[in-house]
């Protein structure tokens, strides 16, 4: 856990990016994939952004795939690409705000999402609750290593 924004400061890259059901399963989301390539921006400001990309965009894995059904989570990928931007700030509890002045999809634009966040020296680990699937809920596991 971290106390202060100057803890986010910097960029950082995706290192693997996980969903797993309520029981136990391992699910890859369609639009961006298990391995998308990944930037998270954030400066001293409160400022931040976001760009993530499909790694292979030609074409779609086969298997236990899903597509996200709307929820809290501001993951509209368009193509197997999503970029948002805005405002960010800490809590005392590690969590962290996010304000999105600006997305990809028209559908994010003003929303609001507060997620768990720890880190740990240069990695960054993010949990969340998405959007359900099969039924299930469905908690997405981001780990970032810092880069600068």
């Amino acid at each position: 856990m971290f106390s202060s924004q100057t803890s986010l400061v910097g960029t950082w890259e995706l290192l693997s990016r996980e969903d797993v059901t309520s029981d136990g399963q391992r699910r890859v989301e369609l639009n961006l994939g298990s391995d998308p390539v990944t930037y998270l921006m954030c400066d001293a400001t409160g400022h931040f952004s976001v760009q993530l990309m499909r790694r292979n965009r030609k074409g779609a894995q086969a298997g236990t795939e899903w597509r996200p059904a709307g929820g809290a989570n501001n993951r509209n990928a368009v193509d197997g690409y999503d970029a948002y931007f805005g405002r960010y700030s800490v809590g005392a509890d590690g969590t962290v705000t996010q304000w999105l002045v600006g997305a990809l999809s028209p559908r994010d634009v003003g929303k609001v999402v507060t997620r768990q966040t720890r880190v740990h020296g240069n990695e960054l680990i993010v949990a969340l609750e998405t959007a359900s699937c099969c039924g299930k809920a469905l908690t997405r596991t981001l780990r970032r290593r810092r880069l600068a």
